[in-house]
């Protein structure tokens, strides 16, 4: 297992890698589910809370394959069964998401999230023994990764009201294990890989607000006149979501990230909220499809801010990390402001979604414009992850 070439032309996802981020669709589907299912019936604080922990399980799972395989993947049996380990992990992660939402129960969540950090561990000792150049950056990675999964383990032990606690205590250890483990040798991940693997990851979660958008259209079925404000939903959720994902792609990242260690690690955890927001802008259409067929449990404008929120915190964060870098001026960060504060006043309209609809819509006209008045210069379109 030798580390891969960080300048290798051509590098892009595997078949392999394809399959484990398709497995990580039904663990988002869940915690998306959840969040909407919590959120209509009027538990909007626990079910945000929720969806919170369980997303940061999925996210950070996701991570650790992400960046070791960027670095190290030999694609050769021993490789891929190992990855077949972590595989079933996700997939027992995902069974417990439910559960964690309705009895905050972590106990499923906790052992998926055990068998998919044994199969990193074996990864992380196989490059160890491999590279002696790596071996204290391996080790480091080995060792903080089963150390914190004991803990998380032994969390299972405590009583249920300090799990949160300990959760804590935990989490924030789990993003300094990397920080501290690549100062004893930086791993040669490849940039234009990253942001292709980044990029791929965003496609799978606004796919998850596809889903929402499709029931949308389903519960139209059975009407003989659609109400309006269900057809406003209808007509406004797909314009939302392919906003969302032109805006996501309208500038490559990987140019950047290869500038340091600290500007990677910040644009990778902070894609935590551009995640997070944007599977749960599914849930905020599914929130609003309840609020108009009369089956939601709570006001109308707080089943807009369900779906306003999330959108406003993906743009906040898309902007931050992803666009900032290309910034042409001043104005073009206070229109990515001035988008947001409009999104989130677009409940005390009535009309959330097409307003919604309207404002990423002239955000996309501006980042058209923007990019086209770009120098020649700038990367390729077609170089996009």
């Amino acid at each position: 297992m030798r580390p891969r070439d960080p300048h290798e032309p051509g590098r892009s996802a595997t078949p392999l890698e394809l399959l484990f981020d398709l497995c990580f669709v039904v663990a988002v589907a869940q915690a998306a589910t959840s969040l909407h299912h919590g959120v209509a019936e009027g538990h909007t604080g626990a079910a945000i809370l929720g969806y919170g922990l369980a997303f940061f399980a999925i996210w950070w799972a996701w991570m650790g394959l992400t960046w070791f395989a960027s670095a190290f993947d030999t694609d050769d049996p021993l490789y891929r069964v190992k990855v077949f380990v972590q595989i079933a992990g996700v997939l027992v992660l995902a069974a417990g998401v439910p559960r964690a939402f309705e009895d905050r129960d972590f106990t499923l969540i906790t052992f998926g999230y055990a068998i998919m950090r044994a199969g990193l561990i074996a990864q992380w000792l196989r490059a160890a023994k491999a590279n002696a150049g790596l071996r204290r950056t391996a080790l480091r990675y080995a060792g903080g990764v089963a150390a914190l999964q004991v803990g998380w383990l032994g969390l299972l032990a405590v009583p249920a009201e300090l799990w949160i606690v300990g959760w804590l205590v935990l989490a924030p250890l789990e993003l300094w294990v990397p920080w501290w483990a690549e100062r004893a040798g930086a791993t040669p991940w490849h940039p234009h890989h990253i942001a292709e693997r980044y990029g791929l990851f965003t496609i799978i979660v606004i796919g998850e607000s596809v889903l929402a958008a499709t029931i949308a259209i389903r519960s139209a079925i059975g009407y003989e006149a659609i109400p309006s404000d269900l057809l406003a939903i209808i007509l406004s959720a797909p314009v939302i979501l392919f906003a969302m994902w032109w805006l996501y792609f309208s500038r490559p990242a990987h140019a950047f990230l290869s500038a340091s260690n600290r500007t990677a690690f910040l644009w990778g955890y902070g894609h935590f909220f551009v995640f997070a927001a944007a599977a749960a802008v599914g849930a905020g259409i599914g929130v609003l499809v309840d609020e108009a067929t009369g089956e939601a449990h709570l006001p109308a404008v707080r089943a807009g801010q369900a779906l306003a929120l999330p959108v406003a915190l993906y743009l906040v964060a898309v902007w931050t990390l992803h666009l900032r870098q290309h910034a042409a001026g001043r104005s073009e960060a206070a229109a990515w402001l001035v988008a947001a504060g409009a999104v989130l006043a677009a409940p005390l309209t009535g009309w959330t979604a097409p307003v919604v609809a309207l404002v990423l819509s002239l955000l996309t006209a501006l980042a058209v414009a923007t990019r086209r008045a770009a120098p020649s210069s700038e990367t390729d379109p077609s170089e996009l992850a």
